[in-house]
């Protein structure tokens, strides 16, 4: 009959004995991937969001900007007022920016409106 009580007490210790390890490993590795906390997860997946609105924030301004730009130049072709590069160019003329041979589709040319200062 004393073997009975033994062997309750050591598989009640054993018991314990585990449930406190892996409660502690369990732990270590919570907090070693704190990421995976309810919180972080949710403050993670709204930053993603923010990023995601900020984009398309972002394209959607370059779009109209890009369509302003467009109108621009279609409403200064209608209107005779836009010089386009290769009106001035015969066919065996070559465009050279910085020693390289270029379209000269992919030349862009800025004028400056007002008096030049000088800083």
């Amino acid at each position: 009959m004393i073997g009975h009580p033994i062997w309750f007490v050591g598989g009640a210790a054993a018991g314990a004995t585990g449930a406190v390890y892996i409660t502690r490993k369990l732990a270590r590795a919570a907090a070693a991937a704190g990421h995976l906390h309810p919180v972080s997860i949710a403050r993670s997946a709204s930053a993603a969001a923010r990023t995601a609105v900020g984009r398309l924030a972002g394209a959607a301004r370059e779009g109209v900007a890009a369509a302003r730009r467009r109108e621009t130049e279609l409403r200064a072709e209608r209107d005779g007022r836009l010089v386009r590069l290769s009106d001035h160019l015969s066919d065996d003329d070559d465009v050279v920016v910085d020693g390289e041979p270029v379209d000269s589709a992919k030349v862009i040319v800025l004028r400056r409106r007002g008096p030049r200062t000088t800083p």
